[in-house]
């Protein structure tokens, strides 16, 4: 008769493994429940931002005042922005507003009287075919709308004309009218009635040099000279008050070219900005932006206040109105994937590359990424962060390398050490 512990028949044995596998699976998924609920996660997408600062902007310019005698109303020849040459009437001196109505009436009823003779004219007349006119309307119209949406001011009053010439011309070989020889006299019996009353101006004010005009001045004309740009300080560009000058003898002021720049103080302890970047400059009063290029960036002792001086070559009307403005300098425009910067992580990643005898050479290089969860698995992922925000940078989208973080991975917030653990 056989002593001892009884040996389990093979049947136990495979249940109690059974058992045993049961165990560490459930044992298994507690913890990956537990881990899973303990690491929130946020779905990698994608977001746009921009690189910008707002500051006070001040125009800088080479300027030189024009004035008159100050007694008189001025009539101005040339629109703010225009340019002059050397000789250009800018603007006429008249006793009072009246003779300005009275020439604006006669320079509107000339102009509408040069109109009419335009269709009139017989080379006009023989030539013209209903089928081109149609056609050049057309043409006209879109034109027109092109200059509209364009803001080319300067254009429209031009197509307009044209416009009126050819519908007008229009009416006359269609007979829907047989001519405008009445409007034509009515027109010059009443121009030789303004004239009579209309007197020459007592001054009369031109160009000293080709120039751009603007018809105010400010009293910065001297002090805001680009050749005094290096002795600009920050107190300087803080007291700048926009406001135009009250003097009774100021004609506006002449602007050399188109060239100017644009000076304000801004915090730059990050080195946001250097020289050399190209930036976009945006105003409050304009739609349009305008490029520019930085050209000096200096403080007084602390970044955190930092003059910074952009330089543009583009000019129009919004750009000469002010002295100062509130503006925004434009670094950029990025679009990447947004990650929360609690998410960040650092690893070493093994890479295998080739050397020059086509033999595996392996190393370790520490990248800065996220863990992410895939299935059941935490993978780490490079990024590439091409712009920082507050609480989130952005990454650059790496769709040829699946080392990096993909679109729609979901990054873990937290759970994970520096080892994916």
């Amino acid at each position: 008769m056989r002593s001892g512990k009884p040996e389990s028949s093979p049947v136990v044995k495979l249940l109690r493994n059974f058992v045993l596998v049961l165990t560490v699976v459930m044992f298994g998924s507690i913890v990956l429940n537990f881990r899973t609920e303990e690491s929130p996660t946020e779905t990698a997408l994608m977001d746009e931002a921009v690189l910008s600062t707002k500051l006070k902007g001040v125009f800088i310019r080479n300027e030189e005042p024009v004035t008159y005698s100050g007694n008189g109303v001025l009539s101005y020849n040339v629109n703010d922005s225009g340019k002059v040459g050397m000789g250009t009437v800018i603007a006429q001196v008249y006793p009072d507003d009246t003779q300005i109505a009275i020439n604006s009436e006669i320079e509107r009823l000339q102009r509408k009287l040069d109109i009419l003779k335009k269709i009139q004219n017989p080379g006009t007349l023989e030539s013209a075919q209903p089928g081109s006119l149609s056609e050049s309307i057309e043409e006209n119209y879109r034109s027109l709308v092109y200059a509209r949406d364009m803001k080319d001011y300067a254009s429209l009053e031009d197509i307009v004309e044209n416009i009126l010439i050819q519908m007008s011309t229009y009416q006359i070989i269609t007979d829907e009218v047989e001519n405008f020889d009445g409007q034509v006299s009515d027109i010059n019996i009443k121009l030789d009635e303004l004239k009579k009353e209309s007197v020459k101006p007592a001054e009369i004010i031109t160009s000293s040099k080709p120039a751009y005009f603007v018809s105010y001045c400010d009293g910065y004309e001297d002090i805001f000279s680009i050749d005094k740009l290096p002795s600009v300080t920050i107190s300087m560009l803080d007291d700048v008050v926009d406001e135009k000058s009250k003097e009774k003898n100021i004609v506006g002021k002449l602007i050399d070219g188109y060239h100017w720049y644009l000076a304000g103080v801004i915090d730059n302890s990050h080195h946001s900005y250097n020289v050399g970047d190209n930036v976009k400059l945006r105003f409050e009063s304009s739609a349009d932006t305008f490029d520019a290029q930085i050209t000096e960036i200096r403080d007084e002792g602390d970044t955190a206040e930092s003059i910074i001086i952009a330089e543009c070559s583009q000019f129009n009307y919004d750009l000469v109105q002010h002295r100062t403005e509130n503006a925004e300098i434009i670094k950029g425009v990025y679009s990447g994937l947004k990650i929360p910067r609690e998410a960040i992580r650092f690893a070493d990643v093994v890479e295998v590359q080739e050397d020059e005898d086509g033999n595996e050479v392996s190393s370790v290089t520490n990248y800065k990424g996220v863990y992410i969860s895939k299935g059941e698995q935490v993978v780490f992922k490079k990024i590439d962060v091409i712009y920082e925000g507050g609480n989130y940078v952005l990454s650059a989208v790496h769709d040829d390398d699946a080392s990096y973080l993909a679109l729609y991975d979901d990054i873990m917030i937290e759970g994970v050490d520096s080892n994916g653990e």
